[in-house]
């Protein structure tokens, strides 16, 4: 199978197995395995925070995010196609109790201005903001980077109002190898970040929530009442010290795959699409001469398996497990295929 289904496919390299297998261990949820310690001090460096938490998960970490910043009755502004608001069940309006205010972006990037105006004033009809979500890359965009300086722009806001601002970065490794732009630069336009390490990074398992000591020490005791508290987890966080110290680089071969691949859909006839609009690994495209499910069916039964996340768009996630033949065997497929 060639699996372009999502870069959450990928499997642990040999490096990662070796260091599970010899990981030191230790109590986490007391704070006494050295290897989480390790990989939550590094994480913290790497972006610029002062300290980090390990969870289970993307969700856990942006829902412990949500339930750290935010208290019940108020509102928490993001991107109506964000991961978040479209993909995590409702757990913010259920957990946390708040409202979310989607905004329509550009390319995934929500406006400064039209964050600023979607600040509740202080009237007792309104629920009151207490949040602003971004994300990046952008998964629903196509992967896109969102600008350094849409970032900086909405954390202006964010100041000025005295919000605290809370970035889904699942994919910010990625934002970082394709604009150059070190992560750091990306985590200080944010009060916390959220980035996971089983994506394009490789790791089995495994997301860092990153912020100031008091938030860290705050989202403990919500990731507890979660139950994401962890015991001997340096299992799961060697893997992730693997992924920090050798795998971020690599992210480059994806993107290449995911350009190579952008640009031979594009040239297939009974697609739309323009490829200028990939910047990292993913890759959304309308089909226009065959229905979306049928075009899914046919790759899947020829060994291609993608995502449908419209009724009329299907997703391609290029990642470690995809090589270069691969690529274009997809190409050719996908021709025979709307050629008929």
């Amino acid at each position: 199978m060639i699996d372009l289904r999502s870069d959450t496919v990928t499997l642990p390299t040999e490096a990662m197995r070796k260091a599970i297998f010899t990981a030191e261990l230790g109590d986490d949820v007391y704070g006494h395995d050295p290897t989480v310690n390790r990989l939550q001090d590094l994480a913290a460096a790497m972006l610029g925070k002062e300290a980090a938490m390990l969870v289970p998960s993307g969700t856990m970490g942006n829902q412990v995010a949500i339930l750290t910043h935010t208290r019940p009755g108020t509102e928490v502004i993001l991107e109506a196609d964000s991961h978040i608001y479209y993909y995590e069940a409702a757990a913010a309006s259920v957990f946390a109790g708040i409202q979310p205010r989607p905004l329509p972006g550009k390319r995934g990037s929500l406006p400064a201005a039209l964050v600023e105006w979607a600040i509740r004033e202080d009237d007792i009809h309104l629920p009151p903001t207490s949040l602003i979500c971004l994300e990046n890359t952008h998964n629903r965009a196509g992967g896109t980077v969102v600008p350094l300086e849409d970032m900086q722009a909405v954390y202006q806001v964010a100041l000025k109002h005295g919000l605290p601002v809370h970035l889904d970065g699942a994919r910010i490794f990625n934002a970082s190898v394709a604009s150059g732009v070190p992560v750091k630069e990306y985590a200080a336009c944010t009060t916390s970040v959220q980035f996971c390490l089983s994506k394009g990074l490789g790791a089995p398992v495994g997301s860092i929530l990153v912020g100031t000591h008091q938030f860290i020490a705050e989202a403990r005791r919500w990731r507890k009442r979660l139950g994401g508290g962890m015991r001997q987890a340096g299992i799961i966080a060697a893997a992730g010290l693997v992924a920090l110290e050798t795998m971020v680089e690599r992210l480059a071969e994806d993107h290449a795959n995911a350009r190579l691949l952008a640009e031979g859909l594009a040239a297939i006839t009974g697609i739309e699409f323009n490829p200028d609009d990939v910047d990292t690994n993913i890759i959304i495209v309308k089909p226009t001469t065959m229905s979306i499910r049928q075009l899914g069916g046919e790759l899947e039964k020829r060994g291609i398996l993608t995502v449908v996340i419209e009724p009329d768009r299907i997703r391609f996630t290029t990642n470690k497990e995809v090589n270069r033949a691969d690529i274009e065997t997809t190409i050719k497929v996908v021709k025979e295929i709307l050629d008929g």
